[in-house]
């Protein structure tokens, strides 16, 4: 790759009128504010702007068990006496943190679509960096919701990509160990994941430095546990350290990045000191190795830092510069008082983070990774179809002797205005939606009411590929 990197932005204007719940810490309306602020700022001129297509749950099958996904499909508020049974087997509902509210498997299909949208778009090299805000849901497990997540659309977003790439490297900057996408690939080689999390009595309790995987995968999973308190210096120093290392012995061939927004600073649930410079740092550090990254979303729980994280890191993916001060956008009041990008770190929080302790965990992952005898290789072997074909999509309806600009390999539906997503100071996927979004009229105008409330203001050899991805899935299975 040469030159300016290409970016491709994944979004449904709908992902941020879901609502978890009065009191649920997991706010999508943080998504609205995140897709404003990109506008306003100008981001979308300098990317690709996609529609992605809502996932199904075959393609959501391709990782979790069939009846988990069916229960998912089936369930609503509304039918919740049916379904007590599968509720306690598949920790969702009451005395869970994962709710059932309405909507909830439209949501799962919109952010795991984008996901799998961007992986095929980045296997057809017909992007660099594809961006889906709305995915990074690491938590959740096979046949089980954890931690406000209901499918791992980074587990499913990796299986695509090992259509086509040997390795893929995980890489998740949230605050919470990515516990599910680490133990979906915990014994194979095909992908190393790498974790920087608050470590001890801490959600959900995994990533110790001694977990390293099993079997086939024994030293591709790496995790750096961190304590409270933990600042912009040391947090870039030990990510670069790592990571440098992590891509001279591995050579992966695609890149995902979660990057989860409850490691900074004044987080409702996140006890780091982090600042968005900080944070930023790591994106764009991954982003000078030129290898083809889907970055997602993840965590974060003061919605107005959510928002202006992804953006900022939005604009560096991009190589924009941004200024300081919020543009007036329709939720403006939300970043008051000051109404300024960048955040302060907390003077009175301490860094627990000793450099005693910091250089013990990257000299001990450095020696895990010092044992890897060089970059895992794949034979060759069949290139197997997208999850959809574009048949699936588009019908017989386009003339198939015609480029059509939405009918290009994977990835979602072009947006061809920017109009269509945004326009002024109205949001024009509303308006589009007028039917369906007027009957979500009053569960909306709860949600946003309540946000406000809460946050203040994708060749034949000896193994054929159809052999090979029941390998890499019975791993995730595993």
């Amino acid at each position: 790759m040469s030159g300016k990197q290409r970016v491709s932005y994944y979004y449904r204007g709908d992902v941020g009128h879901f609502y978890y719940g009065p009191g649920h810490p997991m706010k999508p309306h943080r998504l609205k504010l995140t897709h404003h602020l990109l506008l306003t700022y100008g981001l979308y001129r300098k990317m690709d702007v996609y529609r992605p297509h809502p996932a199904t749950a075959q393609e959501m099958t391709r990782f979790h068990s069939d009846d988990y996904i069916d229960f998912l499909s089936r369930v609503t508020p509304d039918n919740l006496k049916t379904f007590q049974s599968q509720m306690q087997k598949f920790n969702i509902g009451a005395f869970t943190d994962c709710p059932v509210f309405d909507g909830l498997f439209e949501f799962t299909q919109i952010y795991t679509g984008c996901s799998l949208d961007g992986a095929v778009k980045l296997n057809h090299g017909l992007t660099d960096v594809a961006v889906n805000w709305s995915g990074g849901l690491h938590h959740a497990k096979k046949s089980e919701a954890s931690g406000f997540c209901y499918v791992n659309d980074i587990v499913l977003a990796i299986l695509e990509l090992l259509k086509y790439h040997p390795r893929v490297l995980y890489v998740d900057i949230d605050i919470h160990h990515g516990d599910g996408v680490e133990e979906a690939f915990y014994c194979t080689d095909r992908v190393m994941t790498v974790s920087f999390h608050k470590f001890g009595e801490f959600f959900p309790g995994t990533g110790d430095i001694k977990d390293t995987g099993a079997k086939e995968g024994k030293y591709y999973s790496v995790n750096c546990p961190l304590q409270e308190g933990m600042d912009d210096e040391s947090f870039v120093q030990v990510f670069k350290r790592i990571m440098a290392k992590v891509m001279e012995m591995y050579r992966p061939t695609a890149v995902v990045l979660q990057c989860g927004a409850d490691s900074l600073t004044g987080d409702r649930l996140g006890c780091f000191n982090v600042t968005l410079r900080g944070h930023g740092a790591c994106v764009e550090y991954l982003k000078t190795f030129n290898v083809p990254m889907l970055v997602l979303g993840g965590g974060g729980y003061t919605i107005r830092n959510v928002s202006r994280l992804w953006t900022y890191e939005t604009s560096l993916l991009l190589g924009q510069d941004i200024g300081d001060a919020i543009p007036y956008n329709d939720y403006f009041e939300y970043y008051g008082p000051d109404f300024k990008l960048h955040l302060r770190p907390n003077p009175q929080m301490e860094n627990q983070n000793g450099r005693d302790h910091l250089d013990f965990c990257v000299n001990t992952i450095l020696q895990q990774l010092g044992t890897l005898q060089g970059a895992p290789s794949v034979q060759l072997q069949e290139v197997p179809p997208d999850l959809r074909s574009h048949d699936d999509v588009f019908g017989d309806t386009l003339d198939p002797d015609r480029r059509h600009p939405a009918r290009t390999k994977g990835g979602g539906e072009k947006a061809a205005d920017p109009r269509e997503l945004y326009a002024g100071d109205k949001d024009q996927d509303e308006s589009e939606a007028a039917p369906k979004e007027a009957a979500k009229g009053k569960d909306e105008s709860k949600a946003a009411e309540a946000n406000a409330k809460e946050e203040g203001g994708g060749s034949q050899a000896q193994t054929t590929q159809e052999e090979q991805l029941k390998k890499d899935e019975a791993s995730a299975e595993a």
